[in-house]
């Protein structure tokens, strides 16, 4: 009873943060879909049972945008680490296409509770800028492992219509960020494979099914906050918010609509913000996912910018696609 106490308690802190923050992602990674609900990820897993994701996601990223209005050309700050400086006006953004592979195990410990792994053991950024002063460059992109993330997660209601879960997890800094350009020096932030911190989420999943075996609802939300990491750098605290439905298609086939939303603060150096990070991100995803046997499901989703502000000015994606398979043992 006391665990249930505590997990309402940490939920209802990220539901009030939610809707304070998305009235009011990083720059280059590109990872808004990395946080759509797939229908295979969310909820909890069943006693006993372990799930196995695997998916693919596709960002291109070429659209300059100046807060909410297309721009001509992306002249942002660049991190010099080596000096302890924040230069204006360092690079000329052109273009960068993330292609990522993400491993997502979760085991069912108990009826209510399971833990859950995500492992983007692929990150793969090619990015194309101008250095200013300088040369242009189509090798600054970095590719590696990412950074792990823990989730233990609590379903505090089941019942024939409602499921309510919240989460609490932890991101490790096992992917690489301290990787280096072609001058020698290292590379922007925000394309590294991992930020170098140490970080914590709190998130909450609900379902409700409106006409039983054939219409879902779905809303989920989740707050993770931040650290510095040991070259003086911190991520802004992310919230993310998302809601649509499901409608099942005869026997293996069920459709979704959903929409994504993303807001983050700028990032910070040596305290002092970071021009041209964070922003907000809103995106319109159609889905479908086939059960291709009991075990097993297919699906693949597509994101729409419905609405996106940087701050400063940046690129934004143009798109986003996620295809992956999911098979339960």
């Amino acid at each position: 009873m006391h665990r249930i106490t505590l997990l309402l308690a940490l939920w209802m802190v990220v539901a009030v943060g939610l809707t304070l923050a998305i009235p009011s992602v990083q720059a280059s990674c590109g990872s808004a879909n990395c946080f759509l609900v797939t229908g295979t990820q969310d909820g909890t897993a069943e006693q006993g049972k372990i799930t196995l994701d695997l998916s693919y996601r596709w960002i291109p990223m070429d659209q300059v945008q100046r807060g909410s209005d297309s721009a001509s050309e992306a002249l942002v700050s660049r991190i010099d680490f080596e000096n302890g400086r924040i230069v204006p006006d360092g690079h000329r953004e052109i273009r960068t296409n993330n292609t990522l592979l993400q491993l997502d195990a979760s085991v069912g410990v108990t009826e209510r509770f399971s833990m859950h792994l995500a492992i983007p053991f692929f990150n793969l950024r090619a990015h194309e800028h101008d250095h200013v002063p300088g040369d242009f460059s189509q090798t600054d992109g970095t590719s590696g492992f990412g950074d792990l993330r823990l989730t233990g997660k609590y379903a505090l209601w089941i019942s024939t219509k409602h499921l309510w879960v919240a989460g609490l997890g932890i991101k490790t800094p096992t992917g690489e960020y301290k990787l280096l350009d072609h001058d020698g020096e290292i590379n922007e932030p925000t394309i590294q494979p991992g930020t170098g911190s140490w970080d914590g989420q709190f998130s909450s999943y609900y379902a409700y099914q409106i006409i039983p075996h054939t219409w879902d609802a779905f809303f989920s939300g989740s707050y993770q906050v931040g650290m510095e990491n040991t070259l003086d750098y911190k991520m802004g605290n992310t919230f993310l918010l998302s809601g649509g439905a499901s409608y099942r298609m005869g026997e293996t086939a069920i459709a979704s609509l959903q929409v994504n939303a993303r807001h983050a603060p700028r990032d910070e150096f040596k305290g002092a913000e970071v021009p041209s990070t964070g922003g907000i991100w809103v995106y319109l995803t159609p889905g479908i996912k086939t059960q291709a046997s009991p075990n097993t499901a297919l699906y693949a989703h597509l994101q729409l910018p419905l609405y996106q502000r940087v701050n400063e000015v940046n690129l934004v994606p143009r798109y986003g696609l996620v295809f992956g398979i999911s098979h339960t043992f």
